[in-house]
């Protein structure tokens, strides 16, 4: 038995060496890059990518189709950022821009595994999800210094890799009686994360990449006017991973809805932009018009007022106190970055989206939703849920209070901060709550919470107990 899996892991350490080779050979290393590889921080990588890569990838082989594929990509980009390491230690610090030139081949890959999950649901969509999305960790290369608008190296490894584990939990929680080597796969892609990569960066960069002072300068992006008389070029695409451009937090937007309007109107001058209307603009001397209405007017009149119905998406922060997430549909990277204590978060109406709150809030409300995730750290007050169905909220700080009203279909996932939080339920049915397992092997414990009770009256009083079913865990309570 010890033999077998000392082949095996020879085996993986093998194809490691060989692809890490294939990837940095691609491109060409510089002069000096062999003395280079051998650097502490080199080997170390080495190491990381032996231990943990290896070990998601051999779960992934056990299992096949997208998951091998999705993990093949995970593999590249890990090789991908060690030949970016070892120029980093041969090249001078770039500007904004070459910076994002610098890394363009480390920002493909992660956009090439995150074009797995688009299109049509995949059955193993968390897995997609989990694995593309936990690349952004590799992003912590891009840190220059705290006004480069990024978190510090360890905690952008810990941000990426929230941003993955909700899809993770997901995968854990699907297979965990179904298929271990699945289970096998989201523990190791958990683990070559936290603690593999952030110990990693702990060690050898907490203060980001350390650039060469006298190495060769980083190449820019080449800008090439067009010839005279050529059309214009295309627009941009969407921005990358590594933008030259500072981000901004969401309260940075402009104003929208009924801020904007007070905006304008505080500016004094209302009517700047209105048009005069002329003669022949006016509907009774308009010979276009008629008063036969046609189906296809019928259609565009009903298409229409159904939008005004649900009303537009909006995600913004109304008078500074009062984030307001309403009618997201089909939206997985909804994120509230900028928050403090003194705010609170209403969800209302979004389908099939997920939303990240990355701070402690006062109050949590999500309202009329269904097939919606949510991820938030700390509440100080409470999380509601009323009117849903088929929500996921998952709590990574604590929260004293979570209340669930009216809802069909609801799971819950509580850190180990969050135990003690007292949750209440009212006219809602299929609860379930998720606690982390007494060890570090990564497993959730599923508890079903009562829908069923039996009155009696007994000493001139009704004594409630829930209903007790066979293989599950007995529910007492009295009101």
């Amino acid at each position: 038995m010890e033999g077998k899996l000392i082949e095996r892991l020879e085996a993986a350490v093998a194809r490691l060496e060989a692809l890490s080779a294939g990837g940095i050979s691609a491109r060409g290393l510089p002069d000096g890059s062999v003395e280079v590889a051998s650097d502490p921080s080199i080997v170390a990588f080495d190491d990381l990518m032996a231990q943990y890569v290896a070990r998601v990838s051999g779960a992934a082989e056990k299992i096949g189709g997208q998951v091998l594929d999705v993990t093949k990509i995970l593999l590249e980009a890990f090789s991908v950022q060690k030949k970016l390491l070892i120029e980093i230690k041969q090249t001078q610090k770039p500007d904004m821009a070459g910076l994002a030139e610098f890394l363009k081949p480390l920002n493909e890959v992660i956009m090439k595994a995150n074009a797995m999950a688009e299109g049509r649901r995949s059955d193993f969509y968390n897995h997609l999800k989990s694995a593309g999305d936990s690349l952004s960790a590799l992003a912590w290369i891009a840190y220059t210094g705290k006004d480069c608008g990024m978190s510090m190296p360890i905690a952008h490894v810990e941000d990426g890799w929230q941003m993955a584990e909700f899809y993770n939990n997901k995968v854990l929680v699907e297979y965990r009686n179904k298929d271990p080597n699945h289970v096998e796969w989201a523990k190791a892609l958990k683990e070559l994360y936290l603690p593999g990569l952030r110990d990693y960066v702990k060690s050898h960069y907490p203060l980001g990449p350390v650039w060469s002072a006298s190495g060769k300068k980083a190449s820019s992006a080449p800008s090439k006017a067009p010839p005279p008389g050529a059309p214009a070029p295309p627009p941009p695409p969407p921005a990358c991973l590594f933008s030259s451009e500072p981000s901004q937090p969401s309260s940075s937007h402009p104003k929208q809805g009924m801020a904007a309007v007070f905006q304008e109107i505080n500016t004094g001058n209302v009517t700047a932009g209105l048009k005069k209307v002329t003669t022949d603009m006016k509907t009774k001397n308009r010979t276009d018009r008629t008063g036969v209405v046609s189906a296809l007017e019928k259609e565009t009149r009903s298409s229409s007022s159904s939008f005004s119905k649900a009303g537009p998406p909006k995600l913004e922060l109304q008078m500074g106190r009062k984030w307001v997430v309403e009618n997201q549909i089909g939206r997985k990277n909804l994120v509230i970055d900028d928050c403090d204590a003194k705010q609170s978060v209403y969800v209302f109406g979004c389908k099939d989206s997920v939303l990240q709150i990355q701070g402690k809030v006062n109050n949590i409300t999500i309202d009329k939703c269904t097939k919606m995730g949510v991820v938030f750290q700390d509440v100080v007050a409470a999380c509601e849920i009323v009117n849903c169905n088929g929500v996921e909220v998952q709590c990574q700080g604590s929260a004293p209070t979570i209340s669930v009203d009216n809802t069909s279909g609801c799971q819950l996932y509580l850190s180990k901060d969050s135990l003690g939080a007292s949750i209440t339920t009212a006219k809602s049915s299929e609860i379930n709550v998720l606690v982390p397992a007494a060890g570090s092997d990564g497993d959730w414990g599923e508890h079903s919470l009562p829908q069923q009770y039996i009155h009696v009256f007994k000493d001139g009083q009704f004594e409630t107990t829930p209903v007790s079913h066979s293989g599950g865990e007995t529910w007492r309570g009295s009101e």
